[in-house]
């Protein structure tokens, strides 16, 4: 009989930062959560925006990164 069970998942924000672009620092975002955070499943981009600097621009997203919690 298959588990009956669904997943539970938690999420958490992070803000990705880069001088490339937004899909850089999403790029980034997640692969720092890669780093510290087991079963990362989806991502979604909550806020874009930036900073500018004197030498450029700096690119910010808020990204939300949901994980599946062991059981």
């Amino acid at each position: 009989m298959p588990d009956q069970e669904g997943n539970i998942y938690r999420v958490t924000e992070l803000v990705g930062t880069s001088r490339t672009g937004f899909d850089d620092a999403v790029r980034r975002a997640i692969e720092r959560a890669q780093k510290t955070l087991r079963h990362v499943q989806w991502f979604e981009v909550k806020e874009q925006r930036g900073r500018i600097l004197a030498d450029g621009i700096e690119y910010q997203v808020s990204v939300e990164i949901g994980f599946t919690l062991e059981s």
